[in-house]
């Protein structure tokens, strides 16, 4: 519900603090305090709480719903309230305190996945978010239990020297050349459910390979579940809520750049920051990023053979047809694109019962130049589609892993529905 709102914070002590406070004892950066706010505040408006109260912008909507959600820190959400409601906007608060939500969600992080590996031969239960080697660990698991139609394939090194894996699944029978799918996850690393949903879908496919056949006969699969490794393993480690790379410039104090920026098409455009310590930086130039120079000329060397290019991002549950470079600019195949997606999405509705909108995706969300689906669209892959998953907003990047059985089930109804539709 919408409503007017008005929070005292005793914020002395936290005047002057730009950034969250790193904990002595874990030294993850602190959240506590932080609130997430939905408004329907103006695009100028929101430029000048960005710049004034360091206020970060997690989604925006336009269209219909033009609502934002805004991360506030605790020493200036008077002053952004009171902004808010001398504006005229609408307030609704999504979640009170981001950091009790992600203390929440470490203790279920900690398990004993000794014993679970044992019982299992790998450490992936989906009902708990996993690190990178847990999630490596199940793709070699894999390739050694379904050799027959499993290859882990080494596709590169990120900046910090981790190895980007991809999953290939692919059956001899059938045709010699098969069309081929892929599928990623993990380009943000803040966006804890795309990588579990992915490997759900991943497990589905394989562990139970026998009650769909016909997927593994008729298509070559390509799962790449975490593009951007080290970033995954930063919002571990230190901060929940870091999404770009790591790489790191001598010259330049901020590390990282937003790989869904980095792309070499229309790279540089609307959407995009030259300011290396911006959330959306594109890069020094594109492919500037080792994770995502590796991932495109992967894609290249396939590319004769893909017919469809999956990449799973959170939050919004939105399906979203290129081009995303500016707006009302659509390839001359929407239709068919959209299609498409509006058969993902009943199947996803059918599934879980989630509502998924379906459209461009910078007339939906915003223009944003250098994302990879407006590059695999523009390197001839047929269908190419960026799916944020789930939730509408509730609990945003933090969404609690009980979510993440049912997310999973609706990214593999969504691929049946691709396959299923590419054969008829």
């Amino acid at each position: 519900m919408w409503r007017e709102v008005l929070i005292v914070v005793f914020s002395s002590f936290w005047v002057g603090l730009l950034e969250p406070i790193p904990e002595e004892k874990t030294s993850r950066v602190s959240y506590d305090g932080y609130m997430l706010l939905r408004t329907n505040l103006t695009s100028e408006l929101l430029e000048n709480l960005e710049k004034e109260y360091d206020v970060e912008i997690w989604k925006s909507r336009s269209g219909f719903d033009t609502t934002s959600d805004l991360l506030v820190a605790p020493f200036h959400a008077n002053d952004v309230i009171n902004q808010l409601n001398s504006s005229g906007a609408r307030i609704d608060v999504a979640i009170s305190d981001l950091g009790k939500a992600i203390e929440e969600e470490h203790s279920f992080i900690e398990g004993d996945l000794e014993k679970l590996t044992v019982r299992k031969s790998h450490g992936m239960s989906w009902e708990r978010y996993h690190r990178i080697k847990d999630i490596y660990g199940y793709m070699n698991y894999l390739a050694g239990y379904k050799s027959d139609i499993c290859e882990v394939i080494n596709i590169g090194k990120s900046s910090e020297g981790r190895k980007i894996l991809v999953l290939k699944v692919s059956s001899k029978k059938g045709a010699r050349t098969k069309p081929g799918i892929w599928i990623d996850a993990g380009i943000h690393a803040r966006e804890w459910i795309s990588p579990a949903s992915v490997t759900y879908a991943m497990r589905e496919l394989v562990e139970n390979y026998e009650d769909h056949p016909e997927l593994i006969q008729n298509f070559d699969w390509y799962f790449l579940p975490v593009v951007n490794p080290d970033g995954y393993e930063f919002t571990f480690s230190e901060n929940r809520l870091w999404r770009k790379t790591r790489s790191k410039k001598s010259s330049i104090r901020c590390r990282g750049a937003d790989p869904n920026r980095n792309f070499g098409y229309e790279w540089g455009g609307l959407g995009t920051s030259n300011e290396p310590c911006s959330e959306i930086y594109r890069g020094e130039k594109a492919f500037s990023e080792p994770e995502t120079a590796a991932m495109a000329k992967f894609i290249e060397d396939i590319s004769s053979t893909l017919k469809v290019y999956l990449t799973f991002h959170s939050y919004g549950q939105y399906i979203l047809i290129p081009w995303g470079y500016r707006n009302n600019k659509r390839p001359e195949d929407y239709n068919e694109m959209k299609e498409l997606a509006d058969l993902m999405a009943d199947a996803i509705k059918k599934e879980g019962g989630s509502k998924f909108t379906v459209g461009n995706s910078a007339d939906l969300l915003y223009p944003a130049a250098g994302g990879s689906d407006d590059w695999a669209k523009s390197i001839g892959i047929p269908y190419s589609f960026t799916i944020e998953l789930r939730d509408t907003g509730k609990h945003g990047f933090i969404l609690p892993a009980k979510y993440i059985k049912t997310s999973g089930r609706e990214v593999f109804s969504a691929l049946k529905a691709v396959s299923a539709h590419l054969t008829a």
